[in-house]
């Protein structure tokens, strides 16, 4: 039997310094994870550590692309904390939906890692779907 495929949302605070930097990342980086990382999403205060030179951020840029895992984070936190330019991707200013996505784009973050909200996550999972979405 195969590894089951999960994808993490890393949206609780400290997620990504405590669960990710020193529970999975280690495990991922010796192998023992026991499961396939298809992807990670960051909210809030978690997306500091993607920043381009940080130590957590740039081991798991690394990780990321040696294991083909989609680092994304959202759209909204990375403009609100200055890792993105541009506009919300499904959400107009004024709160409302959109049919055509703004354009926004990192700044300064680690190697790989997009901008996007959940239908961008999702069209980017449909590729390698996750048997299981983890929050964490």
């Amino acid at each position: 039997m195969s590894a089951p495929k999960v994808a993490y949302i890393v949206s609780t605070p400290r997620a990504v310094s405590y669960r990710v930097g020193q529970m999975i990342l280690p495990q991922l980086e010796a192998g023992t994870h026991g499961a396939h990382v298809v992807a990670m999403f960051f909210f809030d205060d978690n997306l500091y550590a993607l920043r381009k030179g940080h130590p957590l951020g740039e081991r798991i840029a690394r990780i990321a692309k040696e294991n083909n895992i989609i680092l994304m984070m959202c759209d909204a936190c990375a403009l609100e904390r200055g890792q993105a330019i541009g506009e919300t991707r499904w959400c107009a200013p004024d709160g409302q939906g959109r049919k055509t996505p703004g354009h926004v784009q990192p700044v300064d973050t680690v190697e790989g890692v997009l901008v996007g909200c959940f239908p961008d996550l999702y069209a980017a999972l449909a590729t390698q779907p996750p048997d299981y979405i983890i929050t964490i």
